[in-house]
C-alpha cells in the first residue's frame, strides 16, 4: 500500500518515475486536465495531470474548487513553467464533493473583511495558510527560548476572583439561572449560591498567580487565553487573545529589560529561519498593499526590513521623562500634528507618540521606563523619587506598545499603602499578599500580547486576521 506523501516534500523531490500518492483540496481544475491541488502542509500546489480521455466524464465533473480527493500516480519532471515536478494521475478518488456554486472561495482575490466572514474557510487560503504557520512557529519559539533558560511553564487559572489590572473590564461566570436571580437582603445579587460561592470572572492576565509560582521555581512563564470585556471595536482590540507572561525571582528592572528584548530577537529571528516562503509571501502582499495607499501613508519599510529593523539594533532605552521633553519639542506636536498633544508630565502616551519615538526619532526599537506611579499597576516597585514606578514599555515600529512589564513591589509595606491609594480590598488579595510577608524577594516581570506579535511579524493590519476565531463586541461567531 502505498503511503500519502506531503505536497510540501513532493515539490522539493527529484524521485522522478516513482509512484506516489497525494491527498489534498482542489484550487483549480484547468481544462479538465490541469488540477492544482493542496494539502495545507505548505502554501505551494503542485499540479496534476489528468488523462481526460481516459477519465469518467461525471468523474471529471466533480472534480471542482474546494473538492478533497486523492490521487496516485507518477511524479514526473514538470514541462510547465512555475513549477518543478507534477503528478501524472492513474487515479483519482472523490474524497468530499464541493458545490462549485455555492463553495465561496472562488478561485479570485477576496478582501479580507470578506474573508473575516468566512473565518472557518480562510484558512485555505495562501494568506491565511502563511499567518498561522508564521503564528505556530511563534508560539513553538517562545515556549523553545524559555525552556532553553530553564523556565517553568505555568498553567494559571482561567476563572478568577481578582482582577490583576484593577481595570474592572472582565467576563462574569456564573452558573445563577438570570430569570431567578438570588438577592441579598440589600437587593444585590448572592453570589454565596453561585457554583464557586462568590463572584468570578475571566482571567485578564496570569501575572499575580506567576507570580506565586515565581517565588519557589525562581523563573516561570505563562502562555494562556485572557480576556477583557472592553467594548471596543478597533483593529487592535479583542475580547479573547493569548498572553506570554514571564516572572523572575531575583530579577530587577534592568534584568527584565533584557529578557524582553532577548526574548523578542529570539522569536523573530526563529520565524525569519523558519518561515521564510510564508513571510516572502507575505512581504510581497504588504508591497502590493502599500501601493494602494497615499504616498505619504506608505511604510518606509518592507516587511522582511521591518522584522530585521528589530534584530540588527540594540533597543534604545530611556526614561519617561526624557520621552516627554523630546514629546513636547517634537515638530508634530508643536505643529499640532499629533491627535493627543503633550504639553505636561504624567500624560499617558498614545500610540502615535510610540510610533514616533520608534519611526522618527530614534529609527529602533524603544523601552521606556520609569513611568508616573499614576498612570500605572497598584504592583510596580516605587521608585526611590515618590512620583514614577519600575515600569517598562517596549515599542515597536507599527505597532506602539508590544510588551509592558515592571520590577514588582517587593515591600509590603509600600505595596499595601499603594493598594489602599487605589481602592484595591487587601482581604481579596491576602494570597498575594502573603509571598510579601513570607520570604519575599526583589521580582520582575513582563506581559507580550502574542496577537501583537504575531500582527508584527505578519505585516497584518487588523489583530482579527492573526487569531483562529477572533472574538469582539456583537461577535462570537464559529
Amino acid at each position: 500500500m502505498i503511503q500519502r506523501e506531503k505536497i510540501k516534500d513532493l515539490l522539493n523531490s527529484t524521485a522522478f518515475d516513482t509512484e506516489v500518492k497525494v491527498m489534498g483540496w482542489v484550487r483549480t481544475f484547468r481544462n479538465n486536465q490541469f488540477i492544482a491541488l493542496n494539502d495545507g502542509s505548505c502554501m505551494g500546489n503542485i499540479q496534476i495531470v489528468v488523462d481526460f480521455a481516459n477519465t469518467p466524464e461525471d468523474l471529471l465533473k466533480r472534480i471542482t474548487t474546494g473538492a478533497a480527493i486523492s490521487v496516485t500516480g507518477t511524479l514526473v519532471e514538470s514541462l510547465g513553467k512555475g513549477q518543478k515536478v507534477d503528478v501524472k494521475a492513474a487515479s483519482i478518488e472523490i474524497l468530499g464533493d464541493s458545490n462549485a456554486e455555492e463553495y465561496p472561495l472562488q478561485p479570485k482575490k477576496h478582501s479580507l473583511e470578506f474573508l473575516r466572514e468566512k473565518a472557518h474557510l480562510r484558512f485555505r487560503t495562501n494568506t491565511f495558510n502563511a499567518v498561522f504557520k508564521v503564528r505556530h512557529a511563534l508560539a513553538f519559539a517562545i515556549h523553545q527560548f524559555y525552556n532553553e533558560r530553564g523556565f517553568v511553564y505555568m498553567h494559571t487559572p482561567v476563572i478568577t476572583a481578582s482582577d490583576a489590572e484593577g481595570a474592572g473590564e472582565m467576563f462574569k461566570v456564573t452558573t445563577l439561572d438570570f430569570d431567578k436571580t438570588p438577592r441579598t437582603d440589600e437587593g444585590k445579587v448572592d453570589f454565596s449560591e453561585d457554583f464557586f460561592g462568590r463572584a468570578t470572572n475571566l482571567t485578564v492576565s496570569g501575572q499575580l498567580e506567576g507570580e506565586l509560582a515565581a517565588m519557589a521555581f525562581g523563573q516561570i512563564y505563562t502562555f494562556g487565553p485572557t480576556f477583557r470585556a472592553e467594548n471596543s471595536n478597533t483593529t487592535r482590540h479583542l475580547a479573547e487573545f493569548w498572553m506570554i507572561e514571564p516572572e523572575v525571582a531575583f530579577a530587577d528592572l534592568e534584568n527584565n529589560m533584557q529578557l524582553a528584548e532577548d526574548m523578542m530577537k529570539y522569536v523573530i529571528s526563529y520565524a525569519l529561519e523558519n518561515c521564510k516562503d510564508e513571510i516572502a509571501f507575505l512581504n510581497d502582499r504588504l508591497l502590493e498593499e502599500e501601493k494602494t495607499k497615499p504616498q505619504q501613508e506608505r511604510s518606509e519599510l518592507s516587511l522582511v526590513d521591518k522584522l530585521n529593523f528589530c534584530l540588527e539594533n540594540e533597543f534604545q532605552r530611556l526614561t519617561y521623562t526624557e520621552a516627554i521633553q523630546i514629546l513636547k519639542h517634537s515638530k508634530p506636536n508643536q505643529k499640532k500634528q499629533f491627535k493627543y498633544l503633550i504639553d505636561e508630565w504624567g500624560a499617558d502616551l498614545q500610540s502615535e507618540h510610540e510610533r514616533y519615538l520608534v519611526e522618527k526619532h530614534f529609527k529602533k526599537p524603544v523601552i521606556l521606563t520609569d513611568y508616573p506611579k499614576d498612570i500605572k499597576s497598584f504592583y510596580m516597585r516605587m521608585n526611590d523619587d515618590g512620583k514614577t514606578v519600575a515600569a517598562m514599555d517596549i515599542l515597536f515600529p507599527g505597532i506602539g506598545e508590544m510588551i509592558g512589564g515592571s520590577q514588582r513591589e517587593e515591600r509590603m509595606d509600600m505595596l499595601t499603602k499603594r493598594m489602599d491609594e487605589m481602592n484595591i480590598p487587601q482581604e481579596e488579595l491576602w494570597w498575594y499578599l502573603d509571598t510579601r510577608r513570607f520570604g519575599s524577594a526583589p521580582h520582575a516581570g513582563f506581559g507580550l500580547g502574542f496577537e501583537r506579535l504575531v500582527l508584527f511579524v505578519t505585516g497584518m493590519t487588523n489583530i482579527r486576521d492573526v487569531i483562529a476565531f477572533p472574538r469582539f463586541p456583537k461577535s462570537a461567531e464559529f
